[in-house]
């Protein structure tokens, strides 16, 4: 009897606190970039209520992906600032915007940065997760829209990948968003909106990796690290983890790794080694660092004849370039974005199967912060001291 009392009390609760919000600018706090190659700054910005086909969520938690590194530090004079980073979070809806049929307040949510309208023929195609309006959002503009609805000192400020989840509320389209079990923890299961899905999906739904192949993964971060346990669960037999940070590798056993290389203890180029080390070459082979020298790399590294190369990793730096003989000589190079998964479909699919402990999430959390103490996370992640570290910004 007091259990029930305690939850109608929370319950009673959580509906004051949405009547007290609905329909109404809230003010809260949010790691704002004001330009590139700066810390974040926290300020208090303003949200406004969703637009039509919109939807408004608190955000509880949001890990710090590499993307949004690359973003600020790597890759920023592309992209427009001010903006909300983050893309890596889940929450709860406050409120949604009309016509929204699917989702109502209180749900529990993970946002997406690639949208699933499910009525393309890119969505009703088994072949792709691409959608014909998968980007739209996702690719910031060089000058923030006016109309943003989230504003900073009188400044419309972008949100990175149409989610800034960096943010305590956010406003994002209602095909950007995948309702989920409403007994998932939220600060576990907001790596699913990325990192896991990208590396697991790349392994099965992209190589499709065949029980008892041999597998090369390069680079284990997150991405990579979920990679690993995709090539585990398809049943490869052997997993080489390759990465030039031998910190890691213990991580990757925990997920499947069965051997580890690193670049730097051979003279030779690594597909050299790992060809001699697999009598001519591996069967599947993942990029995960967005590095194109890596990428050539990976491929070389495959066998011929049937050797399947994906590439993970993102970068806009630099074009990449082969061999016409590394494809002539029957190799595939193929390209994966958020693994092949559509996201609105899938992405509850994934979050049942690490509530029935069928996925590893806990084991990719390395650090747990406030959003205030965002700035150390980019620092720890910049040097290699984190594989991911969750943000926690309000309580479920």
């Amino acid at each position: 009897m007091k259990h029930f009392l305690f939850t109608l009390q929370h319950y009673l609760a959580y509906l004051a606190d949405i009547m007290a919000t609905v329909g109404k600018v809230i003010k809260c706090k949010a790691a704002v970039a004001w330009e590139p190659n700066k810390p974040l700054v926290i300020e208090e910005v303003e949200v406004a209520p969703p637009g039509p086909n919109e939807v408004r969520i608190k955000i509880v938690a949001t890990a710090v992906c590499h993307t949004d590194l690359y973003r600020l530090y790597e890759n920023g004079v592309e992209a427009a600032f001010p903006t909300i980073l983050g893309h890596e979070g889940a929450g709860i809806v406050e409120s949604v915007g009309t016509g929204v049929t699917e989702l109502k307040a209180g749900d529990k949510v993970i946002p997406l940065f690639l949208r699933q309208c499910k009525e393309c023929r890119f969505c009703k195609s088994p072949k792709t997760n691409q959608c014909v309006v998968a980007w739209e959002g996702a690719i910031l503009k060089k000058v923030p829209p006016e109309d943003s609805p989230i504003t900073c000192k009188g400044k419309s400020l972008q949100r990175f990948t149409g989610t800034g989840t960096f943010s305590e509320y956010t406003v994002v389209n209602e095909l950007a968003v995948a309702k989920i079990d409403p007994a998932a923890p939220l600060d576990k299961v907001c790596l699913i909106g990325c990192g896991i899905c990208t590396g697991y999906g790349a392994a099965v739904n992209t190589a499709k990796v065949e029980p008892g192949s041999t597998c090369a993964v390069f680079g284990l971060g997150a991405i990579g690290l979920a990679a690993v346990m995709g090539c585990h669960a398809a049943g490869a037999k052997r997993i080489i983890a390759v990465d030039i940070n031998p910190d890691k590798f213990e991580k990757a056993k925990v997920l499947g790794a069965t051997d580890f290389v690193n670049p730097k203890d051979h003279s030779k180029p690594i597909s050299e080694v790992l060809s001699e080390m697999t009598n001519g070459g591996v069967d599947f082979s993942l990029e995960c660092v967005g590095n194109v020298g890596v990428m050539r790399s990976a491929l070389e590294s495959c066998i011929q004849g049937w050797g399947v190369s994906v590439i993970v990793g993102w970068t806009e730096l630099e074009d990449v370039a082969a061999k016409p003989l590394m494809m002539i000589a029957g190799r595939t190079w193929k390209g994966s974005v958020f693994g092949g998964f559509k996201g609105r479909v899938d992405v509850p699919k994934m979050v049942k199967a690490y509530m029935d402990k069928k996925l590893k999430v806990d084991e990719f959390i390395t650090h747990n912060l406030p959003l205030e103490k965002i700035n150390e996370a980019f620092d720890m992640m910049k040097n290699g001291k984190c594989i991911r570290t969750v943000l926690n910004l309000s309580t479920e």
